[in-house]
């Protein structure tokens, strides 16, 4: 038996959910909407790049006290579609990870190595990735030292996977192996840097959310995709290619809209969560009255 609710929203975490300052949900809406759409049928998956354990600690806890329901589909697809998991009552439930898309152990213990010796300063390294390997700007750090420093972490993570052997690719910047390929993602974000295969990304995780509904035969009505990145689009894209209904939302448009082939909406002045909480409270609205006249 397939249902079909009038949303499904897959959404990232940093920037439209949590805050870039705090990395954390500080807006107490937030959670409150999400619960309510999910209790209401509609289902809400996190496509991120975080961890579980991540969501865990930061975005579970408010939704459960926010009054989660048992049955409420709700989804965390991390890592940007390597590691994923259920969400209920219970919080987090069982992990998944595909292996064949994991960083070598060896480069990781590597990064770590220069972190902790060389770029502590800046950034930690996020020990509890299962596939992916990041650092992550100090809370403490000033943005702009934060990003002046990040290329010369960025250039050390290429020259160790060249030295194994591996092609690379930064922002578009492809430096292939010797036989022409390009095995891993070095990938920016104002916050961190995530190095991970090439097959990651957010349209894979809209893949895995689409797989996750259909096991409980959910086909959503419209979709509804949040983020703060270009790479965030890929996630509509995804959907519409395979003629889905959506809207995406850009809540740090300064980065530029790009041409698409669905809607792109924005919040005027409003950027990051005070974007995101904006939406999320239209949405709720919208399924309240179960109709979405009003949701742009």
């Amino acid at each position: 038996m397939t249902t079909s609710p009038l949303l499904g929203l897959l959404l990232d975490v940093d920037g439209p959910i949590a805050s870039p300052v705090t990395r954390s949900i500080a807006i107490p809406s937030i959670a409150r909407d999400l619960a309510m759409l999910a209790n209401a049928g509609n289902p809400v998956i996190f496509n991120t790049g975080r961890s579980d354990a991540f969501i865990a600690e930061q975005v579970v806890p408010p939704l459960l006290a926010a009054g989660l329901e048992p049955v409420a589909p709700v989804w965390a697809i991390c890592e940007k579609g390597a590691v994923w998991a259920a969400i209920d009552q219970d919080g987090l439930g069982e992990v998944f990870v595909d292996l064949d898309l994991a960083m070598p152990a060896d480069f990781a213990a590597d990064m770590r190595a220069y972190v902790e010796e060389h770029f502590d300063e800046f950034a930690f390294f996020d020990g509890t990735k299962r596939a992916m390997v990041s650092v992550e700007q100090h809370v403490h750090v000033a943005s702009d030292d934060y990003l002046e420093a990040q290329p010369r972490f960025d250039a050390h993570a290429h020259d160790t996977l060249a030295a194994r052997g591996f092609g690379t690719v930064r922002e578009g910047d492809e430096r292939p192996d010797a036989a022409g390929r390009v095995h891993w993602r070095i990938d920016p974000t104002i916050i961190s840097t995530d190095i991970e295969s090439v097959r990651l990304g957010k349209d894979l995780g809209a893949e895995r959310a689409v797989a996750l509904l259909a096991e409980r035969g959910i086909r959503p009505q419209h979709w509804r995709t949040m983020g703060d990145s270009r790479g965030d689009y890929r996630m509509a894209d995804w959907l519409a290619e395979r003629g889905e209904s959506v809207r995406h939302v850009d809540v740090r448009p300064a980065e530029g809209i790009p041409a698409t082939a669905y809607p792109v909406l924005t919040a005027g002045e409003l950027i990051h969560d005070e974007a995101g909480a904006v939406f999320l409270s239209r949405w709720a609205e919208a399924s309240r009255r179960g109709d979405l006249a009003d949701d742009e």
